[in-house]
């Protein structure tokens, strides 16, 4: 099984028909899940109709969206909606049995709602304020991904989940990947995004162990640092390889897969 994350870059550019072809051929052998991110997407929609975004850091320094009751209704109109089933249409230009489905449909994901969030101000100092509605993910529902697979069905999944009271939570994309992957115990997950693999001190790495990756995190920038976190999650959760590679090379998938192109993370 491959769970493969397509950032939002990928999306907004169109999917390439390199990456398309590779997901047809590998997804009949392999089985395929794909999440999706598209926070860029969000932020446009959200602020054409007048509401402000907010980005907030944590003290570990990961930046994130503050998602309120209206942002959160942007958030899921957008992710579940617009960008979830473009990506479907692509797929299903090619062939491909795409089913589109938001983490919120028959609880794929649930996650506890955080009810109070630490951040780090423009001063450097560190307040509590409301959680929102943003989510840590508990559980997967493995049995619904494993039935579309193994019926021949290609699940395609925005990160939206569904709280401790049905309340719709905004979730982070590459930890969701890393969620589902380690639920199915997935072979690879596969982060495609717009930069060539991770890059340490100015000089791109082409494999890194768990505990390599763990002593980097906190010098990974913005956006690097949540899959690098993501793929921590997931080799801890079962996967045996997380690869963060580009989206934007020939064949991009097959060239992550066979460890040409990217960066990879085992446990060894």
């Amino acid at each position: 099984m491959i769970v493969l994350k397509i950032g939002g870059d990928i999306y907004k550019r169109g999917m390439n028909y390199s990456l398309l072809d590779d997901i047809r051929e590998i997804f009949p052998r392999e089985g395929m899940v794909i999440v999706h991110g598209g926070g860029d997407e969000v932020t446009e929609i959200a602020e054409r109709l007048g509401k402000k975004q907010i980005f907030i850091t944590s003290p570990s320094g990961i930046r994130s969206r503050y998602t309120d009751r209206e942002t959160v209704e942007i958030y899921l109109m957008v992710m579940a909606g617009r960008v979830n089933k473009a990506i479907v249409q692509h797929l299903l230009e090619r062939d491909l049995p795409a089913v589109g489905l938001s983490g919120i449909d028959s609880g794929i994901l649930r996650a506890k709602r955080k009810r109070r969030l630490i951040i780090v101000d423009e001063r450097g100092r560190k307040r509590i304020i409301e959680g929102g509605y943003t989510g840590k993910i508990t559980e997967v529902n493995r049995k619904l991904l494993l039935l579309l697979t193994e019926n021949g069905y290609l699940p395609v999944i925005a990160p939206v989940a569904l709280g401790e009271e049905n309340e719709p939570l905004n979730v982070d994309s590459d930890r969701a990947a890393a969620s589902i992957a380690g639920a199915l115990k997935a072979e690879s997950l596969v982060f495609l995004t717009d930069v060539k693999g991770v890059i340490v001190d100015g000089k791109y790495v082409q494999n890194l162990s768990l505990n390599e990756a763990e002593e980097l995190l906190p010098k990974m920038g913005a956006g690097m640092d949540k899959k690098m976190l993501a793929s921590i999650e997931a080799l801890k959760g079962g996967v045996r390889e997380a690869i963060i590679s580009s989206g934007f090379v020939d064949n991009p998938l097959m060239s992550a897969l066979d460890h040409s192109v990217g960066t990879v993370i085992t446990v060894g």
